[in-house]
């Protein structure tokens, strides 16, 4: 399956899918999404598959909806309709990678915003460089925290250190991140992808059934 800005590589049982606009920032405009999304799918019916590694640019993972995408103004004047439908990329997206068969891993490493963060957990684990940082900084630029995040934030962290991740809009970054539950493993900036394979490695390694 060729699609833009995404490049997939099989080792195996794994899976590698790496997204990258070429913008310098991984910004999820419409297109983006619907790509990644449809990665995931074009993976969901590989039953040789263990383990798929989902990871953005070398030195960030995604800072987030591209508010400048030019697509959202012409959806909204395209109607009611058609904009309510874009609306959903985002959470679909996030869909598609939650309910795949396979573990699926999240390597992360910088910048990692508002639906980058939703992205990276809905896979079931997630690598954070040592200076990586996760941030959620919807309600404070006065919008709303959607795409499905709350119930699977509030599961990581629990309801509370999820009200100052989202509410109070705190930055986690590295061990903290790690510490509030929000990542599963710390590495140093720039082995994300290293440890994250070292995972679907032991993933790879169990018996298929």
């Amino acid at each position: 399956v060729e699609l833009e800005h995404i490049s997939i590589e099989r080792d195996g049982r794994i899976a590698i899918v790496r997204f990258d606009r070429g913008d310098g920032i991984n910004a999820l405009s419409h297109r983006l999404m619907r790509n990644i999304g449809a990665a995931a799918r074009s993976l969901d019916e590989d039953t040789e598959l263990s383990a798929i590694v989902l990871t953005g640019r070398p030195e960030v993972f995604s800072m987030g909806f591209d508010l400048k995408d030019p697509e959202s103004e012409e959806m909204r004047e395209a109607g009611l309709a058609t904009w309510r439908r874009a609306a959903q990329a985002g959470p679909r997206m996030c869909r598609a990678w939650e309910e795949l068969e396979p573990v699926t891993i999240a390597a992360v490493e910088g910048w990692c915003i508002g639906g980058g963060v939703v992205l990276a957990t809905a896979c079931d684990h997630r690598v954070l460089g040592q200076k990586g940082t996760m941030y959620v900084p919807e309600i404070e630029r006065g919008m709303n925290m959607s795409w499905g995040s709350l119930p699977r934030f509030a599961a990581l962290m629990g309801p509370s250190r999820t009200k100052r991740f989202v509410i109070m809009a705190q930055k986690l970054r590295g061990e903290m991140a790690r510490d509030w539950g929000l990542v599963d493993e710390v590495t140093a900036d720039g082995q994300t992808l290293a440890k994250a394979l070292e995972m679907a490695q032991v993933i790879a390694a169990m018996p298929p059934v």
